[in-house]
């Protein structure tokens, strides 16, 4: 009786190029939301550290300032109190980014940057209410409500998104119609 033989072994797979690429992509989604993230806290605790509640640096007769200043609303001081309501919107907010740089993948890196700001800034921004109810708000320009370096991030990525479509939609405008060359 002779010895069972085995199929020999496979060679190492490697990972595909393709996928490789994805990785590299969603490795640098993610580095861009993370570092949105720790630049924003890392702000915030500077900020609440070294001044205190309402105190301005370097003083209120300039243009900008740094204010210690906290919001437990929304953008422009609306919704003020609503913490738990904030908390479950900006939750879903996260999940709505994260699904929709999912599916479907978000190809141009151009949208890929726009929502990993937003990702980050609204991550940061959770932390806060998380934690301790409230956001702290230091960019100050007087005659604007106060922001966060968060609140900048989100903002950046919606006018970036809004412009690309408007942008990518003019062009589809302007190109000549597709004309299908067998029904002729």
């Amino acid at each position: 009786m002779s010895a069972p033989t085995y199929p020999a072994t496979a060679e190492p797979q490697t990972t595909p190029p393709r996928r490789r690429s994805r990785l590299r992509t969603d490795a640098l989604f993610f580095l861009i939301a993370l570092t949105v993230l720790v630049v924003d806290q890392i702000t915030k605790a500077l900020v609440r550290n070294n001044l205190d509640y309402g105190e301005s640096w370097p003083n209120e007769d300039w243009f900008l300032t740094i204010t210690n200043i906290s919001n437990s609303g929304a953008a422009f001081g609306i919704l003020q109190g609503q913490t738990f309501f904030l908390v479950m919107t900006s939750l879903v907010g996260v999940a709505a980014i994260v699904l929709y740089y999912i599916f479907p993948p978000m190809e141009h890196g151009v949208l890929r940057i726009a929502l990993a700001l937003q990702l980050g800034g609204a991550c940061g921004n959770l932390l806060d209410r998380i934690r301790t109810g409230e956001v702290t708000d230091w960019i100050d320009f007087r005659h604007w409500p106060a922001f966060n370096v968060a609140d900048s991030c989100i903002t950046i990525g919606v006018v970036t998104i809004l412009w690309f479509f408007l942008i990518s939609e003019g062009d589809r405008m302007r190109s000549p119609p597709h004309t299908d060359s067998e029904g002729a």
